[in-house]
Formats: C-alpha cells, sequence, structure tokens
C-alpha cells in the first residue's frame, strides 16, 4: 500500500489566463506558433519582440507601491519602464499569464537550518541550469563568452539593471565583490575554493558599465557552473557597501561607529556575515538596541523579494519593485507580493501545518518516511505530493582527526572503516526506510555517477558481511576485554561512539538502525537527536565521533567547486571530518595534523580535472583517479540514495515537473519560481 501511495500521480494545473497585450501570451504549454529564442524558455525583450512581430508594453504590479513602502530606506517609485532594464529577462511562464497577490507560505527548521529550499525560491544568479538541468542559461547575465582555454570568462550585464533600491547594478558591483569581500581577509580569512583557479586569486575587472572580466591563473572551465547552481552571488551592492568599507572609504569606521557598530568590518559583516551563505541573520535580528540605527533592514539585492521583518520566529518578503525579469505579456515579475518563513524545529509539527496545508511550498527536511501520511492527506489538505529522485544522499563518516589520540588511532585504520561499511544492513535500511523505493551506493564524490566513471566503486565494500566486519575489528584488537559484550579499545578503555544528529540531514528510523548493525557487531553506539546548529557547532569544534549528513555533487559542479575533495572535505552546513587535517594545510604546517599522502593526491588530481576540458581523457582520467582514491580510503560511507517528497499546494500556479529533488542543483531555481502565482 505504501508504495502505490509513493507512486501517486500528481494533481493537474487550472489555467485562469488574463487579458491579452498587443503581444501574444506565450507560454511553455503554449508557444503561440512563436520561435524559440536563443535558450529555452527565455528570450532577450528586441529577440521577443522580433519573434513574436509585436511591440510588447510594460505592466507592473498594482500593490507594487505599497509594497515599495515597507522597504525602509526606499524612496518612491519611477515607472515600471524606468524601474526595468532596457533588456529585460523575458520569461514564458510554464502554463499561463499569472495573477498578481498573495502570500506565499514557507516552512524551515531555524534560522541557517533548513532553509535553503525557500532561499531557492527567491534566487538569482548570473546564470542557472534551464529546468532539463544540464542547459546553462544567462539570467543576470545577458551573455558569457569563454576564451579558448577556459582562461579568461567575459560576462555582460544588462543595461539598466537596478538594485532593490533603484541604484544602479554594474560590472563595478562584481569586482567590488571579488576584490573588496572575497579577496579581503578582514571579511573572508581564507578565500573560497570557487573563488580560486589553480589555488590563486583571480582578476576581475569592470571593462565598462555592463562588461566584467575573469582573468584565471589556470584553466576553470566550472566557473561558470558555480555561478550557475550555487547559492554564492558574485556580486554585492557597492553604493551600500563602500560608504562603510575601509579600504575604499577613510572615514568608513566613524560612519559605522556612529550607527552603533565597533568599526567599518563590524558594520559589513552585519549585513553579509563572513560566510557567502545567504541566509544568515540580518542585522534586523542581531542589532539588537542598534536597529534603530541602522542604515537599511537589509541590503539592495536583485532577487525576486526582499526582506522587510525578521525575528527568532521567521522572515517575511516583498516583492522587488526593480526585479529584472517580464512574462510575455510585459508583466514585471514576480507575481506573488510577499513570501513568509515560519521556522519550526520539531518535524511533526512541521508535518502537522503541511497536513493542514498552511503552508504552499516545500521539498527540503521532508524525510521519505512522512511521505504515506502526507500523501493521505493530500486532498483534505488540498496539495499534491510528488516522489523525486534525488542527488545526494545519507552519508557516514568518523572523525579522523578527533581530539582524543587513540580514537583518532582506531578511526584512521581503513580497517575500521572497511568494517563499518560492511556491517550496515543497506538491503534492510531500503526496506523499512525507503519502502523498498531507494538504492544501497557507495560514496563516490560524483552523484549521479558520470557513465565513465567505474560503475565498480558504487558498490565498494557495500554487501552486508558481519561476520567478516567482526573479523577485522578483532584484527584491529577492538575485543571485549571486560565481558560486557562490547568491544574495547586496545588499552582496555570502552569503546563507545557517539552520534549525534538533526533530522534535517537524515530520518531517526535510519540512524536507529545503522546504530543498532554496529551494537550487534560489539561496537557500543549511543544515539542523540540535536538540532541542526548544535550538529554544525560540534562538528566545526571537532568534538563529534560520527558525522552523518546528505553529500553528493554533479560532476559539472566539482568542476567550479572542489571543496569536497580537500579538508575537511565540505563545508560548514555539511558533513565534513579531517578538520586539524584541514589547520593543518591552512596554517602550512604550523597548526593542525599532517594528513596522509592520499590526500594530497587527490587535490592533485582535482586540479587535472578543474583545469582540463570537460569530457576530455585528462578530465576522465583525473576524474576516475579521485573516485579510486576517496571511495577506496572510505573516508566516507554511503547508505541508501532514495528519492523524497516534494509538496506544493494546488493553489500554486505554473508549478512545474521537478526532476529532482536537489539541493545540487539549487532546488527551486532551474524551475523559474519568479512565475509562480497564488490563485484565488
Amino acid at each position: 500500500m505504501r508504495k502505490l501511495l509513493l507512486m501517486a500521480g500528481v494533481a493537474g494545473l487550472a489555467l485562469t489566463g488574463t487579458a491579452y497585450a498587443s503581444c501574444p501570451p506565450v507560454t511553455v504549454a503554449d508557444p503561440q506558433g512563436v520561435a524559440a529564442g536563443a535558450y529555452p524558455q527565455q528570450y532577450d525583450l528586441a529577440e521577443f519582440e522580433s519573434a513574436a512581430n509585436c511591440k510588447l508594453s510594460f505592466a507592473e504590479n498594482p500593490a507594487i507601491g505599497e509594497l515599495n513602502g515597507r522597504i525602509r530606506g526606499n524612496g518612491d517609485l519611477p515607472a515600471v519602464a524606468d524601474r526595468l532594464p532596457s533588456e529585460p529577462l523575458v520569461l514564458a511562464p510554464y502554463s499561463e499569464i499569472g495573477q498578481y497577490g498573495g502570500v506565499l507560505d514557507a516552512l524551515s527548521n531555524a534560522t541557517e537550518s533548513g532553509t535553503s529550499d525557500f532561499l531557492s525560491v527567491r534566487h538569482v544568479n548570473l546564470f542557472r541550469y534551464s529546468d532539463d538541468l544540464q542547459t546553462v542559461v544567462p539570467n543576470v547575465a545577458k551573455s558569457f563568452e569563454w576564451n579558448d582555454d577556459f582562461t579568461q570568462l567575459t560576462v555582460k550585464l544588462r543595461a539598466g539593471h537596478k538594485w532593490s533600491d533603484g541604484a544602479p547594478f554594474t560590472a563595478n558591483d562584481i569586482a567590488f565583490w571579488y576584490n573588496n569581500l572575497m579577496m579581503d581577509k578582514n571579511v573572508f580569512a581564507e578565500a573560497k575554493d570557487y573563488a580560486l583557479a589553480g589555488g590563486k586569486p583571480m582578476k576581475v575587472e569592470a571593462l565598462d558599465d555592463t562588461t566584467v572580466q575573469f582573468t584565471l591563473e589556470a584553466p576553470k572551465p566550472g566557473l561558470v557552473e558555480t555561478f550557475t547552481s550555487s547559492y554564492a552571488q558574485p556580486y554585492q551592492p557597492k553604493h551600500f557597501f563602500e560608504q562603510y568599507h575601509p579600504a575604499l572609504n577613510d572615514g568608513a569606521d566613524e560612519a559605522a561607529k556612529a550607527l552603533g557598530y565597533e568599526g567599518g568590518y563590524d558594520l559589513i559583516k552585519a549585513y553579509y556575515g563572513n560566510s557567502d551563505w545567504m541566509d544568515t541573520p540580518s542585522p534586523m535580528l542581531t542589532a539588537g538596541d542598534r536597529i534603530s540605527n541602522l542604515p537599511k533592514d537589509a541590503a539592495p539585492t536583485l532577487e525576486s523579494h526582499i526582506l522587510v521583518k525578521e525575528t527568532a520566529e521567521g522572515r517575511h518578503y516583498v516583492a522587488n519593485p526593480y526585479f529584472f525579469q517580464i512574462d510575455t505579456q510585459g508583466n514585471q515579475l514576480p507575481y506573488i507580493n510577499e513570501m513568509d518563513e515560519v521556522y519550526i524545529g520539531d518535524e511533526e509539527v512541521r508535518n502537522l501545518k503541511l497536513l493542514n496545508g498552511e503552508v504552499d511550498y516545500k521539498s527540503q527536511a521532508i524525510n521519505l518516511t512522512s511521505a504515506p501520511v502526507l500523501l493521505e492527506g493530500q486532498e483534505n489538505g488540498n496539495y499534491t505530493i510528488e516522489v523525486k529522485p534525488t542527488i545526494s544522499s545519507p552519508t557516514l563518516a568518523f572523525n579522523v582527526t578527533a581530539e582524543d589520540e587513540a580514537r583518532r588511532e582506531i578511526f584512521n585504520d581503513i580497517r575500521f572503516r572497511t568494517a563499518m561499511s560492511i556491517g550496515i544492513d543497506r538491503d534492510q535500511i531500503n526496506e523499512v526506510i525507503s519502502f523498498g523505493l531507494g538504492t544501497p551506493q557507495q560514496y563516490i564524490g560524483f552523484s549521479p555517477r558520470p557513465e565513465y566513471i567505474d560503475e565498480k566503486w558504487s558498490s565498494h565494500e557495500m554487501a552486508y558481511e558481519a561476520d567478516r566486519a567482526k573479523a577485522l575489528l578483532d584484527e584491529m584488537g577492538l575485543v571485549d576485554k571486560d565481558g560486557d559484550g562490547f568491544r574495547d579499545l586496545p588499552n582496555g578503555d570502552p569503546f563507545v561512539l557517539d552520534w549525534q544528529f538533526a533530522t534535517q540531514a537524515t530520518s531517526s528510523q535510519l540512524v536507529e538502525l545503522v546504530g543498532r548493525n554496529w551494537t550487534e557487531l560489539g561496537v557500543k553506539t549511543t544515539i542523540k537527536e540535536v538540532t541542526s546548529d548544535e550538529y554544525r557547532s560540534a562538528q566545526s569544534a571537532n568534538t563529534l565521533d560520527v558525522l552523518i549528513w546528505t553529500k553528493g555533487q554533479p560532476a559539472g559542479s566539482i568542476l567550479g567547486d572542489g571543496e569536497i575533495w580537500v579538508p575537511p572535505f565540505d563545508g560548514y552546513f555539511d558533513v565534513r571530518t579531517g578538520m586539524l587535517w584541514a589547520e593543518y594545510i591552512s596554517s602550512n604546517g604550523a597548526n593542525g595534523i599532517e594528513p596522509p599522502a592520499w590526500v594530497g593526491e587527490l587535490k592533485t588530481q582535482l586540479d587535472i580535472y578543474q583545469s582540463s576540458a570537460p569530457g576530455s581523457d585528462a578530465s576522465k582520467a583525473a576524474a576516475n583517479k579521485m573516485v579510486e582514491i576517496m571511495t577506496g580510503q572510505l573516508l566516507f560511507i554511503g547508505v541508501v540514495n532514495s528519492p523524497a517528497p516534494i509538496y506544493h499546494s494546488n493553489n500554486l500556479k505554473n508549478f512545474a515537473d521537478f526532476k529532482t529533488s536537489s539541493y545540487e542543483y539549487y532546488r527551486t531555481y532551474p524551475y523559474r519560481p519568479a512565475q509562480w502565482f497564488l490563485s484565488n
């Protein structure tokens, strides 16, 4: 019965429509005989008018003046034609021309926890994947071009594009982001991998207002993919930040102190943080008594909606009156007036809100184990559940740089990691947790597996072999010395695995089943559910024994960002290990613990992969070597790749058929949520 429920069909979309303008109402469902543009489902303005043989006139949301009035610091609005770029991006809606209005209700776990799903709804970047998840198309950018050896990327922007406060958005905002934020150690103590090429900084120049050029020390064809699928946006509003930036304004510190901050960098970090993650708390939540002095509630944005209220319970957004996209009738997007995000940390309470139809869209942190009850409630709750494939999977790791030397020695022994992998009954987990719909899968780094990667690695050391696992543990000297039924360290001390996890990453049932498997091997495992923030803090503090989160990355993304291949093998929000290896590398050996030689070889192969032409023999050979090293070492241990539920209200229109439930393609971003609308 559960399997039948999980394969239930998707409810159809009702078509409503509005009055036609002078141009045909082109949609993906009905192109009206208008030829496709250079990129699927979108046009530049002149391209659309030529293809449709018409002239678009622009229209705005009737409520946009009131919404603009809630954006503190914004002035009166000029006409919509003066707010749009001279060449706005024209989107063909999926099913119909939408209706303005409404509030999109969203649900997250907490600040910075389970929020990427909602962030992806308003997100924009220079480029994006089309909904085939293969074709890179311009978005904020108008066009882009590589030189022959992928060492110089030239990006053209849209003339007249504006920030949410009406200030011009130009190539200088991209150069400012790179040169004065990413490369300023007062903001980012250590440069992000995606911001480097061959381990060295890039040269980022504004050639004119609409042309920016990235010049790289080494080829990096994946740079475009980084600005296609990542949440990291390669621009920030220079006009806003430069007045508080000590490197750009001699009076920056004094200006910041007058607003209650210690200095300019302190104020910049209050808005931008020292992380490129865009859902860090805004000054509205962190400024305390200084809030009345804030220059703005939130830094100007290019996204479809801008933050106007934040508390510990959630956030509220209104439509960006200067958003750069229109539909094929000339209506400025987004259609939806407001977005409301509520934080609910308890999974059962979140599910209850979903069942009651109190949410318009959610994918992140809905575990497959919740799908049967959610599917049964579709009719009463007026929503639809779709179960879709996923890119990443729950992945385990052991703390190979644990502070306790005895444990560190155990976790670094490949025999231990092998035993713990083959000691997991993945077939049982698939049936119990995934209702038989999943696929037992070893972690290989690349997900989905490219056809040129040897498929043997996807099943490496995965067969359930409890007797062999026990023999390996015995061989290591992990035996029961005191007769209590559990294995002890070779020195006789008790050996107990402390496993903390958060349900944002995986279900409690999966953790319990794996913990039971390990206990049956004689390895005592204590399990404790914690919040996502508690888990991440403990992981960063290097205090955990066992680590778990979802993990995996498409080949194109790895071309641009190899963070998962170098210590600590991912970012703050994901599963990572080897914190002290990372410290050793970043300090040039002054601190931390020296990693084994294979870690250096992994980085060498990553450099070859990232600098080689995609699909070339050199690229494929390096990718295979990377997988051989990473998976052969079992640094990370895969469990079962399972499909995941996607939830959306039946009132939410122009909602596309997602190909995956995936963070790796940035959730809703390929499906153009600015053209979603709420039916009356």
